[in-house]
């Protein structure tokens, strides 16, 4: 096999990027694959979960991140490997690959067991949120090939190929994003799951509409959106004055505290308060918080447990982002490890959009001809910013209707403003188009 055929395999599966590292004698299976010094590969990879495990008397504390991952053999056919990971370790950082021998039928073994250097290892994602990968020899005609080409992108540890029917996606990105601008004022939409276009009357719904322009249809795995990008819309007031907005990055339920154990609406009542504007039957729990800030309204305050702000790294995989209240109690909390999963993977390469909206007499949506793009970040980086106060949580949850049905509104939002969005990635810059 040589290395266009290589590619045709990928490109078959609809990957449009395949990621090479050369590989040295202690990357095999009893030493595991060595992928990079922090977290940022997990936004190439995807992983379906991960754990915490603990420090034993031989073992390094660590998170342990499931993998589907399978191996592209000398017979052109794909054999799952059902024990891949990744192995992430905080307090250095570095991220690992193991297993990926176990349970599979066909596996590279002889090329992944032995301590032989210069052997190239070839990983993608697949349209449907897989891992495949194949393993060169140094002596093969795959090795030889590669070695000949002259590859200027780099993510970590490796060299980045664009397949040929993916290559300049941010060139189509960008001409997609002009023509969506020059559209002018586009109805208020959205895509259900069967890529229907339905009504869309909601404030939010500028995300949606544009979703729905750029084809994007809903889907069950953490991929980027749209040719590789996590696309996010923020709303403006003039396309000129990017740096003075609200930006939503994620948007996950809390994973344990009281508001877990008790449920929303026990928590509402205990640490939320009656509506300011004096609604009657409605009680919220909003604002803003920021690390180590108390909250006048609710008298909690956000903390990163187990994140160490002096050297910007995790120190316990047992770690969280916390609210705590008075008495030292937590109320609601995020595991690092539930975090991981929600920033992992569509954060690689964003792009943010600004808009314009008016909702009478129907909404309505303006896109800008600018538009902001990160590229590399990394959950530790996120964590960073939050202990700076530029990430903070702003929730908007409220129970409506106390005395007679209570209807619930859960929304807790971890969210960033513009002119702070350069700080999450490595690279970032403005466009105009």
């Amino acid at each position: 096999m040589n290395l266009r055929e290589l590619q045709k395999i990928f490109e078959s599966k609809g990957c449009s990027k395949i990621y090479a590292k050369k590989l040295s004698p202690n990357d095999n299976s009893k030493n595991q694959v060595y992928l990079g010094g922090s977290f940022e590969i997990l936004n190439v990879f995807p992983v379906s979960s991960i754990v915490t495990k603990p420090a034993g008397e031989w073992k390094r504390e660590r998170f342990k991140a499931k993998m589907k991952f399978s191996w592209i053999a000398e017979d052109k056919n794909i054999y799952p490997a059902p024990n891949s990971q990744l192995i992430l370790y905080p307090k250095y950082p570095e991220v690992r690959f193991s297993g990926f021998l176990s349970g599979c039928e066909n596996a590279p073994s002889e090329l992944m067991t032995q301590r032989l250097a210069d052997r190239i290892l070839f990983i993608s994602v697949t349209k449907d949120g897989n891992v495949i990968g194949y393993v060169a020899s140094p002596v093969s005609i795959i090795a030889e090939e590669f070695e000949r080409l002259e590859i200027k992108e780099e993510t970590g540890v490796f060299k980045v190929l664009d397949l040929p029917q993916n290559a300049n996606n941010k060139d189509r990105l960008v001409e997609e994003l002009k023509r969506i601008h020059l559209l002018g004022w586009i109805n208020s939409k959205r895509f259900d799951a069967e890529k229907k276009i339905l009504p869309c009357n909601s404030p939010n719904c500028g995300g949606y509409t544009l979703e729905a322009e750029l084809g994007i249809t809903p889907n069950g795995f953490s991929e980027p959106d749209y040719l590789g990008w996590e696309i996010k819309q923020f709303g403006v007031k003039d396309f000129n004055k990017l740096d003075s907005r609200v930006i939503t990055l994620m948007t996950p339920e809390p994973t344990d505290g009281f508001y877990k154990t008790h449920g929303t609406e026990a928590f509402i009542h205990k640490y939320g308060y009656n509506d300011k504007k004096g609604r009657e039957g409605r009680r919220n729990f909003g604002g803003i918080y920021k690390v180590s800030q108390w909250h006048k309204s609710t008298n909690l305050k956000l903390e990163l447990i187990g994140f160490d702000k002096n050297s910007n790294k995790i120190r316990d995989t047992d770690g969280m982002i916390a609210l705590i209240d008075k008495d030292e109690r937590i109320a609601a909390s995020w595991d690092f490890a539930s975090l991981l999963l929600h920033w992992n993977r569509k954060h690689n390469q964003a792009c943010f959009v600004p808009s314009k909206s008016v909702k009478e007499p129907e909404r309505k949506y303006l896109y800008g001809n600018k538009a902001i793009l990160g590229t590399g970040t990394d959950f530790q980086i996120f964590l960073k910013e939050m202990t700076k106060g530029n990430v903070y949580y702003d929730p908007g949850i409220k129970i409506e209707s106390i005395s007679f049905q209570p209807k619930i509104k859960r929304r807790s939002q971890f969210r960033i403003k513009s002119k702070e969005i350069r700080n999450l990635y490595r690279s970032s810059e403005i466009i105009s188009f």
